[in-house]
């Protein structure tokens, strides 16, 4: 690397810390008013949480495939913005509202006229009640697809000119109206499922209007007006969704793998159950710190790439691995030390809540020593447009290691929930040793997005 690197940094101390910190509470509110939402649906009862968390499983597909969408939008935005070139900039911003809208209206019209046909398909004979609230939940939070997918466009494209702080606050002002909305729906007009539908599909639409206004203000290098005029750049929306497309792929094949893995949870009966989703749970939400630097990091080296400046890409990519690492040893020593407590708090059994303590104790001990290496420096590799060696990467180890390893130790070797974590460690050494590869044979410089 040039010893000069040093002294002509393009992104500061202070310029990171502004960037990482908003993404990163943005992250950990989202997970902490989520698990809310699901408290406050429980109190409906079991017909209604069982609906919820039925349909979200095809919800956060789909809401996962707009979001990579909207990613590879902002790794496009932001070579642009390296470059200086802000005229095309504001063009590929254009271009990722109009194909993110035009697939989300698509995807949203096919689910409203196939919904049953989707739901009886999908979730097959489960009980007339449970499917009734399904196909209720399910029609609001399809309605509010175009919203979300509007918001994620439009956020990304904020992130690109690294502005992060817009999104959190617009995102942490929804998440209250949706739990807010949630308390009056539920409990003021006693509208159960479809009152938690209602108040979510509103507080997208609040999302998405809002920041769409912000997009319009000359304050930021990328300003988007005229929106029914956008028309159609097929080239660019190739660059985007030859980046979007394959980071989908990887996001859909995670969630078909994590439903994949409750199934053969689901024959261990009720105690492990409980204990695998408490365990699910925390350690997301130990991960988040690591996922929000990954989120970061797509924008830093958008603009380094951009720029033509591939040895500070590289240095860059370095330094935020060692921030995510800071920041996940944290993470994780924070949760395993909340996990008793929240074991009590959550009434859990005490079967159920000494095998999540178990679980949790082995994920705060490997965690930090595999997990970012397997995972940041593949947001840098996206954003340099190598997303197809991450796809392909990512679902080869996530179906050999995370899935038939851990169907095969609980099925064959009867070793419990605890399997699940195991085939997952595996999962994170695999890749942390492939994209260590990867990374240090600069293959992934050799990439051009514009």
């Amino acid at each position: 690397m040039n010893a000069n690197i040093n002294q002509q940094h393009m992104f500061s101390n202070k310029m990171i810390r502004a960037l990482l910190v908003p993404i990163i509470l943005e992250q950990l509110l989202n997970s902490i008013m989520g698990t809310a939402d699901t408290m406050m649906v429980s109190n409906v009862g079991s017909a209604a949480i069982s609906a919820v968390s039925l349909v979200d499983s095809i919800n956060i597909l789909v809401i996962q495939a707009f979001s990579a969408l909207a990613a590879g939008g902002a790794i496009v935005c932001a070579q642009y913005i390296g470059q200086g070139n802000k005229e095309r900039a504001n063009e590929s911003a254009r271009q990722v509202l109009f194909i993110i809208t035009l697939i989300s209206v698509a995807v949203s019209a096919f689910c409203l006229i196939f919904q049953k046909p989707l739901l009886h398909l999908i979730f097959g004979a489960v009980e007339a009640d449970v499917m009734r609230a399904s196909e209720i939940y399910f029609f609001y939070t399809v309605l509010s697809f175009p919203f979300i997918a509007a918001y994620d466009a439009a956020a990304s494209i904020f992130r690109a000119q690294e502005n992060t702080r817009d999104p959190m606050l617009i995102s942490m002002v929804s998440n209250v109206m949706n739990i807010v909305g949630n308390a009056i729906m539920i409990w003021g007009f006693h509208m159960g499922v479809a009152g938690a539908a209602l108040a979510t599909l509103i507080s997208r639409i609040f999302c998405a209007v809002v920041v769409l206004a912000e997009l319009r203000l000359d304050r930021q290098p990328i300003v988007v007006r005229d929106y029914l005029k956008i028309r159609p750049d097929w080239r660019m929306i190739r660059r985007i969704l030859g980046i979007g497309i394959p980071s989908g792929v990887e996001n859909s094949m995670f969630q078909l793998g994590k439903l994949a893995i409750q199934s053969t949870v689901s024959t261990l009966g009720t105690t492990a159950i409980a204990a695998q989703a408490m365990t699910n749970i925390l350690e997301n939400l130990n991960g988040i710190g690591g996922i929000g630097v990954g989120i970061g990091l797509m924008t830093i080296v958008g603009q380094c790439l951009g720029a033509d400046r591939k040895d500070e890409a590289v240095y860059y990519i370095k330094k935020l691995c060692v921030i995510a690492e800071i920041v996940m040893a944290a993470s994780c020593v924070i949760v395993f030390a909340l996990t008793k407590p929240i074991t009590i708090l959550g009434g859990m059994e005490p079967e159920s809540a000494k095998m999540c303590f178990h679980m949790v104790m082995w994920i705060t001990i490997v965690k930090p020593l595999i997990w970012v290496m397997s995972f940041v420096p593949a947001y840098g590799l996206r954003a340099a447009g190598d997303a197809k060696f991450s796809m392909i990467t990512s679902c080869c180890t996530m179906w050999a290691c995370r899935f038939c390893l851990c169907v095969f130790l609980i099925r064959v070797m009867g070793f419990g929930p605890m399997g699940v974590w195991i085939g997952m460690f595996a999962d994170w050494t695999v890749r942390s040793i492939i994209f260590n590869w990867r990374f240090h044979s600069r293959k992934w410089l050799e990439h051009k997005v514009i």
